[in-house]
């Protein structure tokens, strides 16, 4: 593709060629980057707001550190596409999130300047002061290592182990808090209102200006000099401003706040840092989408907008002729409000992603009943628990590969106490183009091994509404259903809420010879494949399971009495799934059949559309007719012969 590319950034192959520009040309470089992220991703989609926001403090970096020698771990990954742009990857850039293409986060094995692979947010802080006490170890003390974390980030835990852990050590470290108010959603909690404090006071604002070049100055002259300009720093502070002392009770110099799109002021700023040893702290002030007027005015929107007119903003949706059915997380949304009317015990909870789950329907329409607790999925999981033990009904609303993060509180926390708490776990199986970080492969694995847990997965929008009706019932305890990201199939699916009985499958057609057996939405791809084999002679039987725990195994044994032949069908990891548990039950009821799985297999799937994805793992419309056509490949020759 043709997209015109600014003189400055034209000739910026490597951060080395970056080096080699004066610092009066830095601005010009910025304003290229930045236009050319907006190019980009306007025909061809991705994250968009977070790598605007961080431009000049990207282009500083990388102009003042000796990249890749010196390390950069950039938290979540949104941050990451200037990055991207500026270390080997700009003639590439058009390929980001498309199959077999860049990466739409940093990753290892793609390039040498990504030190860290991050999807999960909250990582940044412990990888690089592992780097930094690694490197110190092997007697490499110029080396530079710095972590770039947004304040949403900084809401989770692990940061703050991060920080507590750094606090203790000597190794050179330099966290970069990028402070805009935002994760994908408006940031929520106390620290927020802290480092709003932070930036509004005035007269701590007016001592800063001067307190970095001071102490670098001062630290250059040795150890004895740094010391004294602590203790000098830290009296200062004290006076000045009596809430400085978040960092510092940390053992972190905290230097800023400052401008965060001055990229001269940035550059000089990380320049004296390199001289001051040992763990620091910059919180630079940035606007999540800066530089396109509307990614700065409705920033939630423009995280990720999809294609859109980078001249008007206008955001290109597909026009359809037919009704279209709701995205998942839709039909999550609007039917946890409508069971919380009825049933007053009903709350909502979501670690930082209300649009991304739908959460924010419940938060307007009842904003004292759902909660944001910030990137904190193991709060949010003990916090559903507290609920729980007060006869309340907690619908905690995960990511699946973000439930990964919160594993132990779902079991020794909600499980082992037998509660109940209904955990919504959005984007299950392939999620497309944010690939493996981002891909719910595991949660059918690691929940049904958990004891007291129910787990389901409705195969359309009728049926989640339904497990989300029979979770809320009394005496349910702990209770997960998986649901993919995207849409359903039922355009016209609000029907009546109806009590599913736990652990009972149904039956959608009968056959012959092959029993296909699916779990959750991928089952949809099942009655493709039906329309395609049945113009074959061939009619198989499908089984739409819906609980993976426990099992219905009065309809199993009915399906490994008639059937010799059966195929398994999930959207999710095949060691320990649901075909697992298929030949699980077989094994320990003496059944001989032949059992052919298929889902995601034991590998990493990398980043693609979901269909692609599909294709790819063999378990899309396609494969699964194949697979019907080979078990039933012996009765179709000798029908020939005949």
């Amino acid at each position: 593709m043709s997209i015109e590319i600014g003189s400055k950034l034209k000739d910026i192959i490597l951060p080395s060629d970056l080096r080699k520009l004066k610092e009066t040309d830095l601005e010009e470089v910025c304003s290229d980057l930045r236009q050319y992220i907006i190019d980009i991703v306007s025909v061809n989609g991705g994250h968009f707001a977070a790598s605007l926001g961080v431009v000049e403090l990207t282009v500083a970096l990388h102009y003042v550190l000796n990249t890749p020698y010196d390390q950069i771990v950039f938290d979540v990954g949104h941050q990451a596409y200037g990055h991207k742009i500026l270390t080997g990857r700009r003639e590439n850039f058009h390929t980001n999130r498309l199959i077999g293409g860049l990466s739409g986060f940093p990753k290892r094995s793609e390039s040498e300047y990504d030190a860290f692979g991050v999807g999960h947010s909250s990582t940044s802080i412990s990888a690089a002061l592992g780097m930094a006490v690694a490197s110190a170890y092997k007697g490499e003390h110029d080396r530079q290592h710095v972590a770039v974390i947004g304040d949403g980030a900084l809401t989770g835990g692990m940061a703050f182990e991060a920080l507590n852990h750094a606090g203790i050590e000597k190794s050179n470290i330099l966290v970069i808090l990028n402070d805009n108010c935002m994760s994908i959603d408006p940031n929520v909690g106390a620290l927020k209102d802290y480092l709003t404090n932070i930036t509004t006071s005035k007269s701590y604002n007016r001592f800063r200006d001067d307190l970095v070049s001071v102490l670098a100055k001062i630290s250059k002259n040795g150890p004895n000099a740094y010391g004294w300009a602590k203790k000098l720093q830290q009296s200062i502070k004290g006076t000045l401003w009596e809430n400085a002392n978040l960092f510092e009770s940390l053992n972190f110099r905290y230097f800023g706040p400052v401008d965060g799109h001055d990229v001269n002021q940035l550059a000089k700023t990380i320049e004296d840092l390199k001289h001051i040893p040992g763990p620091k702290l910059l919180h630079a002030i940035t606007v999540k989408g800066k530089g396109y007027a509307l990614a700065e005015k409705d920033q939630t929107k423009w995280h990720a907008p999809g294609l859109f007119d980078k001249i008007t903003g206008e955001i290109k949706k597909t026009i359809h002729e037919k009704p279209q059915a709701p995205k998942y997380q839709d039909v999550f949304g609007h039917t946890l409000v409508e069971l919380a009317e009825s049933n007053k015990a009903i709350m909502g909870i979501t670690p930082a992603m209300p649009s991304g789950s739908s959460l924010n329907i419940m938060m307007k329409a009842m904003p004292d009943r759902a909660f944001d607790v910030g990137i904190a999925e193991q709060h949010a999981v003990t916090f559903s628990a507290g609920l729980a033990t007060q006869g309340l009904v907690p619908f905690c609303t995960i990511y699946s590969s973000f439930m990964q993060r919160a594993f132990d509180q779902a079991i020794h926390d909600v499980a082992l106490q037998k509660l109940n708490v209904v955990f919504c776990l959005d984007r299950a199986g392939l999620v497309g183009a944010d690939g493996p970080t981002h891909h719910g492969a595991y949660d059918i694995a690691f929940m049904r091994c958990v004891p007291n847990m129910i787990v389901a997965a409705p195969m359309n929008e009728e049926e989640l509404r339904n497990m989300m009706f029979t979770a809320q019932l009394p005496d349910k305890g702990p209770f997960s259903i998986r649901y993919p990201r995207g849409s359903g199939v039922m355009p016209d699916w609000r029907k009546p809420f109806r009590e599913l009985p736990i652990g009972k499958g149904h039956k959608i057609c009968d056959g012959e010879e092959v029993a296909v057996l699916s779990f959750g939405h991928i089952g949809n791809e099942v009655v493709k494949a039906f329309k395609q084999v049945s113009e074959e002679g061939i009619h198989p039987a499908h089984y739409d399971m819906r609980f993976v725990k426990p099992l219905d195994e009065e309809l199993l044994h009915q399906i490994f009495a008639k059937f010799q032949k059966v195929i398994t069908v999930e959207d999710g990891c095949l060691m320990g799934g649901f075909g697992s548990a298929i030949l699980e039950f077989m094994a320990e009821h003496n059944y001989q059949a032949q059992v052919v799985r298929l889902g995601i297999p034991d590998d990493i799937v990398e980043h693609g559309d979901q269909e692609e994805l599909w294709q790819i793992c063999r378990y899309d419309a396609t494969a699964i007719a194949e697979e019907i056509n080979k078990l039933t490949a012996g009765r179709k020759t000798q029908t020939l012969v005949g």
